[in-house]
């Protein structure tokens, strides 16, 4: 445990430990506050954290292209395209 001084703006160094770091700061009440190591997830990729199925999913491909099977054909993304097209529409 170390004892610091917070400045005239109420900021505290919380030492390199910390640098460039994300962190949560949480008032716990008036005379304690935590702070938590955090990871950001963008915006875009939430889905996938709160969708267990597709996760289950992106997890077994990734073991699949880890262990060297891929597809034997490339995708037709002209397909697709139509695909993602009509289910757009």
């Amino acid at each position: 445990m170390t004892t610091k001084l917070a400045d005239a703006k109420g900021r505290v160094a919380l030492g390199t430990r910390f640098a460039n770091q994300t962190v949560i700061v949480e008032e716990v009440d008036p005379t304690e506050v935590r702070v938590t190591l955090a990871a950001v997830v963008p915006q875009r990729e939430v889905w996938l954290h709160r969708n267990a199925k597709a996760r289950e999913s992106v997890h077994r491909g990734l073991a699949q292209a880890r262990s060297g099977k891929l597809a034997k054909t490339p995708p037709n993304l002209d397909r697709d395209a139509a695909i993602v097209k009509r289910l757009a529409d």
